[in-house]
């Protein structure tokens, strides 16, 4: 919380008055001031006198009855209170920043539309289907995050997410996009030709995913049969970085098909093994429910929808919609 602090000095928040609350200026002082570690730095990045940043400072001590400095000979030391104060002071000031420009950017008829991907997701899939999009519909503005955190749409952070799951997500309307067949593929310096057998893995490198720890396992339990260590090998956060370490020969890495569909086809990737993979669970656009019927949701509900029409109708990806 943002007042943390202040509560645990026994400041009554119910109390507080508008002079109690901090101004953006004083705000902006003790940022640029904890930034530096210097009055002085901060007064000219702020344009202002060195003077009038300490008054700053100091006025908001006083009003949040905390010490968020230590003054010494050598210039200022963030105090415990201050270094929790300051990240979010930051935070607080990027978003009034963010709002300020979306504003400049889009008017006062622009409506947000706030949508949670997964990084890799975002860029093979989201970023191609959202083409033309912001031409079409000027007054919504994307905010597009990379994360998967389904809680935030509980929060109402979120309005749209693409989450990789069952698709069951409490008081959330869920659309199947499509199933995840995973294959296994590498460099083609690293092989000359497709394993003759399942044991040739046992030579090579297996490429681990964060969010999918057992892939490997499973991978080879489905063909029904067992390899050493294959829970060993370099451990990466996202498919992206999975899919550019297979290509550099770091080793082989397990992906999902339809996200490399470009490196097979210029043959920057080769297919190890041509077993694939069926996952348990598919990619889905979820929303809260209570939202279906608003203009941003159910815009973007349809553009999606005709994308992966369109992407079925070309044979792209083997797509299938369900609600």
């Amino acid at each position: 919380m943002t007042f943390i602090n202040a509560i645990r000095k026994g400041i009554d928040m119910q109390k507080m008055t508008a002079r109690t609350y901090p101004s953006t200026t004083s705000l902006r002082c003790f940022e640029a001031s904890a930034r530096f570690l210097s009055f002085t730095k901060a007064a000219q990045i702020l344009h202002m006198t060195q003077s009038a940043v300490s008054k700053q400072v100091a006025h908001l001590e006083c009003s949040l009855k905390t010490q968020l400095f230590e003054r010494c000979l050598h210039g200022l030391q963030l105090t415990p209170s201050g270094a929790l104060f300051f990240k979010e002071t930051q935070q607080i000031l990027g978003q009034i920043e963010q709002s300020v420009l979306n504003l400049l950017s889009h008017g006062s008829e622009a409506e947000t539309l706030k949508i949670s991907i997964h990084p890799t997701l975002c860029a093979r899939w989201l970023i191609p289907a959202l083409k033309g999009f912001c031409k079409q519909y000027p007054n919504f503005h994307l905010d597009i995050q990379e994360q998967t955190c389904s809680s935030d749409l509980d929060n109402g952070v979120i309005d749209i997410a693409f989450l990789y799951g069952s698709g069951v997500w409490r008081d959330m309307t869920s659309i199947e996009l499509f199933p995840e067949n995973c294959i296994a593929v590498c460099s083609p310096e690293l092989i000359d030709q497709p394993f003759n057998s399942l044991d040739d893995f046992q030579n090579y490198v297996l490429i681990q995913t964060q969010s999918r720890p057992r892939a490997w396992e499973e991978y080879f339990q489905m063909q029904e049969t067992m390899t050493e260590h294959p829970l060993f090998g370099p451990r990466f956060d996202t498919f992206y970085a999975c899919i550019h370490a297979a290509m550099s020969g770091c080793g082989i890495a397990l992906v999902p098909k339809f996200l490399i569909a470009k490196e097979l086809q210029s043959g920057e990737l080769v297919v190890a093994w041509p077993y694939e993979m069926q996952t348990q669970h598919s990619y889905y656009m979820t929303y809260p429910t209570s939202m279906t019927n608003t203009n941003k949701v159910s815009t973007m509900v349809e553009w999606i929808q005709n994308f992966v029409q369109k992407s079925i109708q070309e044979q792209k990806v083997p797509i299938k919609l369900s609600a």
